[in-house]
């Protein structure tokens, strides 16, 4: 529960990275991962959530009326089991067939035709290659069918991306940039107009987008934008002024998801403030530069560059969502597209994981394959386990999504965290085991590493996100202790409320536990990480309610 002391103000724009009031109360051929690659969830899947004990059975229902994030439940010591036991398969037959039909083309493609070494070396993606991704559907993947996209949901989207992943991040993010935050926008808030004119342009490649949010002087701070797009006298169309840098795709794109700030009347004051509003900008439009591709520690084949609006006219009917309602454009877009993210990070760990494996069974040192050495062994076991642990929490997220779960911010966070940070410790571990070989720029795994580095920064460092976690989840416990004051007011009204939480004390000061249990839940032979697990969380919630209590609403500025 520690970190750096910060500002109310930087507390209040991290609570909002989640979309939320700031307020706080006092392997490659397999179509997709599911149960079968999991036995140990899979084998509790015919047992229901009711065997928890009667006292977590209460819990949980309680916690049902408002949330049915796991993440959210720990906070509050509970356990929350909706979206995670048995582990969700969400693809039906016809999904299923679709994807075994993609995941063939698109492993020889990568394999075959698209060359990561050379792309590093051009710093750009080959004509060729772009031309083949084209031909795949790779721009349009979760555009509607009947828009000139694949159609996929995000549980097929993230296998794709996991293939991509295993093959070159170069590649990941262009194709990334273009339609998990250039133009999602435009499926999440677009209107159908809107759809219509620009959805068939960029699913078949023919336009490419990008994502206009970071700035010379905005980076993680969103808000501190200072781009700025006037509404002209007649009404018809808006100023664009300013400038954004680092964009993916900047130099590609001819349609652009830009934040500015606008100026907004509040109906019930007649006060005039400055709020941020999402627009769709062409390049067509006129007044749209860019700067030179920057040069890059990693990722180079994708396209970097500073994009420059002068005096851009743009129709107010570009408008993106709500006048005013850009910062939660934006976040909206950016939560929505963190599971791609460990579902890439997932697929470069297998395929790193491969070439240590390879390594390991064919190179003697000591009259022996290193394979048998258990320094080796723990290394790849290791490897292996941040790999599952990613690959589970991408699928368990994007199948959440598919079953229409809106409470999967902290989630998504959390496997972006971890993910981007498994997969780097995978790499440099592939790197140790393979000694000088995984220094030399052959074997690939170098530019693997350098290509890595990036992930734990956009989209969202993972400093920012680790507090945007914390404080999100101390909000929702900080509601439940709000309530419980209030029911103080009136101890005779709310005798159950407050007899279940003096009950909760007396069995923690007991030591006796708060009587939630796995059992029933996770396979037997499970049963003491389950036991380790469960006190874990009792003791993680303590923590957080004694912070609350003794910071109140000024946790935010802790």
């Amino acid at each position: 529960m520690q970190a750096a002391k910060m500002t109310p103000n930087v507390g209040r724009q991290l609570l909002r990275l989640g979309g939320v009031s700031s307020r706080l109360s006092a392997l490659p051929e397999q179509p997709r991962p599911g149960p079968a690659w999991r036995p140990y969830a899979h084998g509790a899947a015919q047992t229901k959530p009711d065997a928890l004990s009667s006292e977590a059975s209460t819990r949980e229902k309680r916690i049902q009326t408002e949330s049915k994030s796991f993440a959210v439940g720990m906070f509050k010591g509970q356990l929350t089991t909706d979206q995670v036991f048995p582990y969700p398969s969400v693809l039906n037959e016809d999904q299923t067939q679709v994807l075994q039909e993609l995941v063939g083309p698109v492993s020889r493609f990568f394999e075959e035709v698209n060359d990561p070494a050379k792309n590093d070396m051009l710093e750009r993606v080959e004509e060729t290659t772009m031309q083949g991704l084209k031909e795949l559907g790779a721009f349009g993947l979760q555009v509607p069918s009947e828009l000139g996209g694949v159609g996929l949901c995000n549980t097929q989207y993230a296998r794709l991306v996991e293939i991509v992943g295993m093959h070159d991040l170069g590649v990941g993010i262009v194709l990334g940039a273009h339609q998990s935050i250039g133009f999602k926008g435009i499926l999440l808030f677009g209107t159908k107009a809107q759809k219509e004119k620009y959805l068939p342009k960029v699913a078949s490649g023919e336009v490419m987008a990008a994502f206009c949010l970071t700035e010379p002087s905005s980076g993680s701070d969103a808000a501190s934008i200072r781009s700025s797009a006037v509404p002209s006298p007649c009404g018809k169309y808006y100023t664009l002024n300013g400038s954004k840098i680092w964009i993916s795709n900047g130099g590609l794109a001819d349609l652009f998801t830009v934040f500015a700030k606008t100026p907004v009347t509040d109906p019930a004051t007649g006060a005039v403030k400055e709020k941020i509003t999402a627009f769709l900008v062409e390049r067509g439009f006129g007044g749209v530069t860019h700067g030179p591709p920057e040069k890059k520690m990693g990722i180079k084949a994708s396209n970097t560059a500073e994009v420059y609006f002068d005096e851009v006219q743009v129709p107010t009917e570009n408008v993106l969502g709500e006048v005013g309602g850009g910062f939660k454009v934006a976040m909206h877009i950016l939560n929505n597209g963190r599971f791609g993210m460990a579902a890439a990070m997932a697929g470069t760990m297998k395929a790193i994981i491969a070439k240590a494996v390879n390594h390991a069974a064919n190179r003697t040192q000591f009259g022996e394959k290193i394979h048998n050495f258990g320094v080796i062994q723990e290394k790849l076991a290791r490897m292996a386990m941040l790999q599952y642990v990613t690959e589970s929490m991408a699928y368990m997220v994007s199948a959440n999504m598919d079953q229409g779960s809106t409470d999967f911010q902290i989630e998504a966070a959390i496997s972006k965290i971890f993910g981007s940070e498994a997969a780097w410790k995978v790499t440099d571990e592939c790197i140790q085991v393979m000694g000088g070989m995984g220094f030399m720029k052959e074997p690939g795994v170098e530019r693997v590493l350098r290509d890595l580095r990036i992930f734990r920064i956009f989209e969202g460092t993972n400093d920012i996100l680790r507090l945007f976690v914390a404080l999100q989840g101390c909000m929702d416990k900080g509601k439940e202790l709000s309530g419980l004051g209030n029911a103080l007011k009136n101890p005779f009204g709310n005798a159950g409320l407050l007899l279940g939480e003096a009950s909760k004390q007396l069995r923690r000061r007991a030591g006796l536990g708060s009587g939630l249990s796995l059992s029933g839940i996770i396979h037997p032979e499970l049963s003491r990480s389950g036991q380790l697990a469960v006190q874990a969380l009792e003791q993680f919630a303590t923590v957080v309610e004694v912070k609350l209590i003794k910071h109140k609403k000024d946790i935010v500025s802790e």
